[in-house]
């Protein structure tokens, strides 16, 4: 009995290890990332390339600025005359700068500045699809960094987004997704996160994002066996590394190691990222080891 105990608690050690690398960097660019210890995964950090405003300066100026000192210069330079142009603009004229910063943002991977301009953008044409376009970048970029600091402003200004598409259209399934999403990453009680998810799949089986949440949800919370439907409803929609990555994980963590192989390979081929191809083969070693 105490073997048993023992073995459940490696288990749950072993997860949370995982996770604290993973489970709250969602692009799969940053899930591994080089150290100088032989591949020993980093506990915190940010992803390659990725800005870093925090929480009290998360505004157009000081997030344009930590953006420009990690992109080539001449795309620094030419940002920098469009947002003179943009300063110095009114109405319509001003909107439609904010667009084309918001492109030339997300262009370069930078995608707080471009999800900030985006919300200058619905707040000057206020519609479902313009706060929806604001929310979603928000949200990517809240899972593209791991700045503490960042996070929950990034978090908090999606969450807005999307509850003003939905003052605009309460039934927008993409809107409720998203607010779904935001208060399960913490905006508000989990299990109300986790009901309105749960609404959006029983009206379409196949939502990627919701299941995709459902599932790192699942992880998160020790319940692998619910995680594992959740990831394969998103690879037979829309295969991605993250989703083999997390369906491996999950497989792993219930001593299912054969198919928890197959699903980090399968992760490995899709991300065809060097760094993250070390860690699986070390972890496909491993796994076959306790065979």
């Amino acid at each position: 009995m105490n073997s048993n105990i023992r073995s459940k608690q490696t288990i749950v050690i072993g997860a949370i290890v995982l996770l604290v690398a993973f489970l709250f960097t969602r692009d799969i660019k940053g899930l591994v990332k080089p150290t100088e210890e032989n591949g020993k995964m980093p506990s915190s950090g940010q992803m390659a390339g990725a800005a870093s405003p925090s929480a009290s300066v998360l505004n157009l100026e000081t997030s344009s600025t930590a953006a420009k000192n990690v992109i080539n210069k001449n795309l620094a330079t030419d940002i920098t005359a469009l947002e003179n142009s943009y300063k110095g603009a009114n109405g319509t004229e001003k909107i439609q700068f904010a667009k084309q910063l918001a492109q030339k943002w997300d262009d370069v991977e930078q995608i707080t500045p471009s999800a900030l301009y985006l919300e200058v953008v619905a707040e000057g044409e206020p519609s479902t699809k313009s706060w929806l376009a604001a929310g979603n970048q928000f949200i990517k970029a809240f899972e593209s960094t791991q700045d503490s600091l960042a996070q929950p402003a990034l978090l908090q200004k999606a969450n807005m987004s999307y509850k003003k598409a939905l003052e605009k259209d309460s039934t927008n399934i993409e809107a409720k997704t998203g607010l779904g999403v935001t208060i399960v990453n913490g905006l508000g009680a989990p299990m109300q996160g986790i009901a309105m998810l749960l609404e959006v799949v029983a009206k379409e089986p196949k939502n990627v994002k919701a299941n995709m949440n459902l599932g790192l949800f699942s992880i998160k919370s020790g319940q692998f066996d619910k995680a594992i439907p959740r990831f394969n409803t998103v690879i037979a929609t829309a295969p991605t590394p993250e989703a083999y990555f997390y369906l491996g994980t999950a497989l792993e963590n219930l001593g299912r190691n054969k198919e928890a192989v197959d699903a980090y390979l399968s992760s490995k081929k899709l991300a065809a990222n060097p760094t993250l191809s070390s860690f699986i083969d070390k972890k496909v070693a491993e796994l076959k080891n306790k065979n």
